[in-house]
Order: structure tokens, then sequence, then C-alpha cells
């Protein structure tokens, strides 16, 4: 507790707060909402988060805030000091590690599988995705070009139909996406990313399995490689 607590900064105000749908329940639109600016690093480790803030800011009362911030400290996004403040946890490195092997264990034995049967459709929409990603990538968008690497795992999941698995994995990753996040702006990673993706898009598409299954672990290695490096850039941010 002390080490976060002299590691808390100030609260920051969201960027973008715009406002809730009036359709679905507000906490989960909080939780999401707060979730992404966790994982963007728009709200970095150490950040203060106050209740009354993000209550006046996403224009609800306290109850769906501090629901939001129960799933966040289950998540091990956040941290809750009773009667002092709530704050954005930093990175565990040993979190990160088991959410990668969860997800490494899982996208093998989901990859060859799709290329032991490869689909027509499933390689087309991996390939709509593909050239999305190289428009983003070419305009430096790196927050809309992660989300578009989700987008295609998360497609290799449900053409596997293991979509709750997908759920999973995401609830285990925050630590694990955060360290991506400090590494995705290193010269050449964006790049390796593209060339990873369409190498296990096209095992899949040749129905290759060994193939496809050695491109995805090249893929997963690469940002627990760096660690050393991501951590002495932002020692603030992570912990072992």
């Amino acid at each position: 507790m002390t080490s976060s607590r002299q590691a808390l900064k100030q609260s920051h105000p969201l960027q973008s707060t715009e406002r809730l749908e009036r359709r679905r329940q507000a906490a989960p639109q909080v939780f999401e909402r707060l979730r992404d600016a966790i994982l963007s690093l728009e709200l970095t480790p150490g950040t203060a988060l106050s209740r009354t803030t993000l209550a006046n800011q996403f224009g609800v009362s306290s109850t769906p805030i501090r629901d939001a911030l129960m799933r966040l400290e289950e998540e091990g996004l956040v941290e809750v000091f009773p009667q002092h403040a709530t704050v954005v946890s930093r990175i565990d490195l040993t979190l990160a590690r088991q959410a990668h092997f969860l997800r490494r264990s899982l996208e093998l034995e989901i990859v060859r599988s799709l290329a032991l049967a490869p689909e027509p459709r499933l390689i087309a929409r991996l390939n709509g995705i593909l050239a999305q990603q190289q428009v983003l990538m070419d305009a430096q968008d790196l927050r809309a070009f992660e989300a578009a690497d989700q987008d295609l795992h998360r497609s290799l999941y449900e053409a596997a139909h293991m979509q709750d698995l997908w759920l999973l994995v995401r609830s285990r990753s925050g630590h694990i996406d955060r360290l991506r996040r400090l590494n995705l702006p290193s010269p050449g990673k964006i790049q390796g990313i593209m060339q990873h993706h369409k190498l296990i898009v096209q095992a899949v598409a040749d129905g290759k399995p060994d193939a496809a299954q050695q491109h995805l672990r090249d893929h997963l290695s690469g940002t627990l490689s760096h660690v050393d490096e991501i951590s002495a850039r932002y020692p603030g941010y992570v912990r072992q």
C-alpha cells in the first residue's frame, strides 16, 4: 500500500465522456469506458480516480461508478484503499505472464483447428481486417490499430466457436495489454505485428496447422521478450 500511495497522481479527467446510452445499464458502460481508458493509458498507472468527479463526468449517481470500480478491481486494474483513494494499478508482470500463457495456450489450439479445415468466409474476413490494419498503420493511428488487432483475434475465437473463452481471455489481459500498448510505438513494432498477422492468416488459409502455430507463437512472444526495456523506460508503471 505504501508504494502505491507514494505513486499516487492527481485525478485525471477523461478526454472523452460522451453521454451514456439510455437503453443500456449505466454501470457496464462506465466500466467499459474506464477499462478502455486504462488499457490505452489515457489513465496511467498511479492515477487517482475520484468517484465524485467520475459521477459528474458521466452524469450518473455514485452507484454505477462504485459498481464499475468494483469490476475493475476484480480485474486488477485499480486498487481501492478505503477512506483514502482509488488508483489505477501498476502493471503486474506476474499477472501479465499468466495472461500470456492462457492466451497462447488457447490460440495455438484454435489456429490449428482452423487450419485443419479452412473456411473461405473466415479468410475473407481476416483479410478484410488486415487491409484495415494496413490503413491504420500507415496513418499511425495506434489506438484504432490495436482495436483492429483485437478484432482479428476475436474472429479466430468466434470461428472456432470459442466466444466465451475470448471473454475469459479479455478479462485476464489488462496487464499484458498495457505492456503491449507501451511497446507499440517502438520502431518496427506495428510492422512486425502486421507481418505476423499476415503469416498466421496465410497459414490458416493454406491449411498448414504447424506453420500457423509457429507464426502465432512468434507473434505472441514479442512483448514479454522486451519487459526489461519497457520497465526501464517506464519504471513507475511496472511492478514485478
